[in-house]
């Protein structure tokens, strides 16, 4: 796929998308394209699925506090499909695009077989990490009610992590860990440098307030 191609095609796929919330917003799902144009270099990969896949991951909008969460990125990959069918995208890539985009879900909690689902996988899931990563949180918490943190154990050290009343609750039950589930050589090589930076602002925020 050409330069000129690719434009072409990024913007059919960027009509498609839904709006979704503060963290899920086109300036995620554009990240999440670079990410993916990194990685994808590094594994010598061509962009035929994952081009459209990056682009379309998040095209249906379920909120984080739904009970249909998990079934989001399901949703995505037939709404995606369905797309290219549409516009006359090749056919051929369908089916490995649908997977790579139900896969890249951490709630749906799919395995990826596939190379391309497994750059995309981790290509999301970086854009949860470093700076970008603390700002979508503390956003998306304010956006949904949360406090910054539990006013008597800011750490959860002597009680249960609960991310939905907490800010930095979300650090300590999903964040902080995955870079451990990282796919590709290129990616674990991200997660960790920007994982280090969300360890280094808990420990500012623990200085600060005691």
């Amino acid at each position: 796929m050409t330069e000129e191609e690719m434009s072409n095609w990024s913007a059919i796929f960027e009509s498609a998308i839904q709006s979704g919330d503060p963290a899920h917003d086109l300036e995620h799902i554009r990240r999440v394209v670079l990410n993916t144009k990194k990685i994808a270099k590094t594994e010598n990969l061509s962009m035929e699925v994952l081009l459209p896949a990056a682009w379309l991951h998040d095209c249906v909008h379920v909120a984080k506090n739904s009970p249909e969460r998990s079934t989001a990125s399901q949703l995505a990959a037939d709404h995606a499909v369905n797309t290219l069918k549409r516009h006359g995208y090749p056919k051929e890539h369908f089916n490995a695009i649908h997977h790579a985009i139900e896969a890249h879900s951490f709630s749906a909690n799919i395995s990826p077989h596939s190379i391309e689902a497994k750059v995309l996988q981790d290509a999301d899931r970086i854009d949860a990490l470093g700076a970008v990563g603390l700002s979508r949180c503390l956003m998306l918490g304010g956006h949904m009610g949360s406090d910054l943190y539990h006013s008597e154990d800011p750490f959860a050290k002597n009680r249960p992590l609960n991310d939905t009343d907490y800010c930095i609750d979300h650090f300590f039950a999903k964040l902080l860990g995955l870079k451990n589930t990282m796919q590709t050589k290129a990616g674990k090589a991200l997660a960790e440098k920007r994982t280090k930076f969300l360890s280094d602002f808990l420990k500012q925020l623990r200085s600060e307030i005691g």
